[in-house]
């Protein structure tokens, strides 16, 4: 396993632009049993990030289990080092187990989430997205909340909204972060902070993008914009402007910070670690920024807004 490429900057094309892997793993849960699925997650990760939040706010703690991997990814991918990064469902030191034992043939990167089947002893899905959806929807019977992140009748708004957000911002700063291209990194960048100029713009008047209630959307963007000021704006040069400095997303993230249940599921120190710690080709003497003064938890005001 040591000998795969174990970080999203090694997928790139011929003129220097980021390619994402497509994931792997994409089977559906079509009745949900309590205590038969597990998530691999990782503090640091954002895409994980999202399904630690689904299932916080959904209340399925004791419904699927979660085994958290350690936020320094090495050679060999996602580890598991002991302590609270340890695997008690299977024991496997290396989130790449898991890969293996589902398919032999895998030659991609190990990526978290994960969700394991304990029953057939194999990954279910790796798609953060896929994986987010299902805690809303098949797994709702198992809820212990009445939360509801992607109602039906907004799912294709959503679906939309998450398309561009995925391409303009949650993906775009690794775009730009990856890149050996200067144009191709001016072109992203550029691209980022129009979404994000657009999504304060349509923040003005409403509390969340989609009313008075987060929703999927909301929380999908949400593992980006918390993560941005403190990695993406000096890790991968998406330094136009920070998020502290918009009018409408800095409170608006406050307000997603400070949402009950949210914050015990940031780890800066973590995400810090991990991003500064996993990436010598951007910043090879591992030193970690320090984090940047911001108070996520002053008042936002947004209580009041319009619900769109």
């Amino acid at each position: 396993m040591s000998s795969r490429p174990s970080g999203a900057g090694a997928e790139s094309s011929a003129d220097g632009r980021f390619q994402r892997q497509q994931s792997r793993f994409r089977d559906w849960v079509v009745e949900p049993e309590a205590g038969r699925y597990h998530l691999y997650v990782s503090w640091a990760c954002p895409w994980a990030h999202r399904t630690v939040i689904g299932r916080r706010l959904k209340g399925l703690e004791d419904a699927i289990g979660m085994s958290v991997v350690d936020p320094i990814r090495g050679a060999a991918g996602w580890a598991f080092t002991g302590g609270e990064f340890a695997d008690e469902v299977n024991g496997f030191k290396l989130l790449g187990e898991a890969y293996a034992a589902s398919d032999a043939a895998f030659k991609g990167r190990f990526s978290v989430p994960v969700l394991w089947d304990k029953t057939e002893g194999r990954i279910v899905n790796n798609e953060s997205g896929d994986v987010l959806r299902m805690l809303d929807t098949v797994f709702d019977p198992l809820a212990t909340t009445d939360v509801e992140l992607a109602p039906e009748h907004l799912r294709d708004d959503l679906d939309e909204l998450n398309a561009f957000l995925y391409d303009r911002v949650n993906n775009a700063v690794y775009k730009a972060g990856f890149t050996t291209n200067q144009a191709v990194y001016e072109e992203e960048v550029q691209g980022l902070f129009d979404a994000l100029d657009a999504m304060d713009e349509r923040l003005a008047d409403r509390r969340f993008l989609f009313g008075d209630r987060p929703l999927e959307t909301d929380w999908r963007f949400f593992t980006t914009l918390v993560r941005f000021d403190a990695v993406y704006a000096v890790h991968f040069k998406c330094d136009l402007q920070r998020i502290t400095e918009y009018e409408h997303l800095w409170p608006y993230l406050r307000d997603l910070f400070q949402w009950p249940g949210i914050a015990e599921t940031v780890r800066f120190e973590q995400i810090r670690a991990h991003y500064y710690g996993t990436h010598p080709q951007i910043n090879p003497s591992g030193i970690v920024a320090l984090q940047p003064r911001a108070d996520f938890r002053a008042p936002h005001g947004r209580e009041a807004l319009a619900s769109a």
